[in-house]
């Protein structure tokens, strides 16, 4: 059993019936296990994971729309943080860690809220709408998060109350986005991108200074939106814009438009991937493998890592789109 899931008394009273009725039900579920609905049920939680919503969002910042890429990075990441903090506050444990016998997967940390069910509504409920309208958006996004959370209780995951945590968080973050984002959309043109950098900075260390226990959410925070500020202001990029030029058409068959867009995720990525694993030796972060302590000493260890999450920020907001427009593979926004 997993130490963190170990309970005091105290709590074990507390709580007793609604984790004997979770265990009941995830126990019922797992009645139809078979090896290829498990394979089939593992992939399809993946859709719940930074797995997918990763390079889901960095193709729509890279690929699709700027604006709206950075809007749902944002909120992703203000999501993740929220989650991961309050899952530390509350310290409720997986199914598996009380029942060994329904640990069909595993995953680190507490269970409740579910971040899979959080995660889930918020990235289909932001991103659906603008193309499928409101309320056939919401039903796709509803249909794809039962489902997810379905794969959770078969895993034996979560409960159904970490579910429904999460659910209900994931209603307020974006009940709150929706009702913020058109003030916050304005302060560009009444503040300047100076006042801007100095919100981006105090919410970055806030998120820091209220959960000290995993700094990465505040750094890429930190990172994305300085690098998006000076993406629009010094080099402003269009995601959308096709390039002209003697490449226009198609290339090999292909419409050249999606041919570049194509060359600009996967260049992306790759230097997504080259810059955290060459930071992480750099900074001296797998002691393990390197053999000596974080280049900032063994008492700054979350130092190294809040500068390596957010220069992955950075790079993600900023140095790609630069990239993409010095290679010809992406033209400026108009303005």
């Amino acid at each position: 059993m997993d130490s963190i899931g170990l309970l005091s008394a105290g709590e074990a009273r507390s709580w007793g019936v609604v984790y004997q009725w979770g265990l009941e039900l995830v126990r019922t579920i797992q009645t139809i296990e078979n090896p290829a609905l498990t394979a089939l049920i593992k992939a399809i939680t993946l859709l719940g994971s930074e797995v997918f919503y990763v390079p889901a969002v960095l193709l729509v910042y890279w690929c699709i729309d700027e604006k709206k890429g950075c809007r749902w990075t944002l909120l992703l990441l203000f999501s993740s943080w929220t989650n991961s903090a309050l899952k530390v506050l509350l310290k409720q444990p997986r199914p598996y860690f009380l029942d060994p016998s329904v640990g069909i997967g595993a995953a680190s940390g507490y269970g409740l809220p579910s971040g899979h069910a959080q995660l889930s509504l918020v990235f289909w409920a932001a991103a659906l709408p603008g193309a499928l309208g409101k309320r056939r958006a919401w039903l796709i996004a509803g249909s794809i998060t039962l489902i997810i959370g379905f794969t959770r209780l078969y895993l034996g995951l979560h409960f159904p109350t970490d579910l429904l945590g999460g659910w209900l968080l994931a209603l307020v973050i974006l009940g709150a986005w929706y009702v913020l984002l058109p003030p916050l959309e304005r302060l560009p043109a009444a503040g300047g991108m100076r006042i801007l950098m100095i919100g981006a900075a105090a919410l970055a260390f806030g998120m820091n200074a209220l959960y000290p226990g995993d700094r990465r959410f505040g750094a890429l925070f930190l990172g994305f939106s300085a690098g998006y500020l000076l993406m629009r202001s010094y080099f402003p990029f269009s995601a959308s814009a096709e390039v002209r030029g003697k490449f226009s058409g198609t290339i090999l068959g292909v419409k050249s438009g999606l041919v570049f867009r194509g060359i600009r995720f996967v260049l992306g990525m790759a230097g997504t991937a080259v810059l955290y694993q060459g930071l992480k030796f750099l900074l001296g972060e797998d002691s393990l493998l390197l053999g000596r302590d974080s280049l900032f000493g063994p008492g700054h260890y979350e130092l190294g890592r809040f500068l390596r999450y957010g220069l992955l920020g950075l790079w993600a907001a900023a140095g790609a789109p630069w990239l993409f427009l010095r290679l010809g593979l992406a033209v400026p926004r108009e303005k």
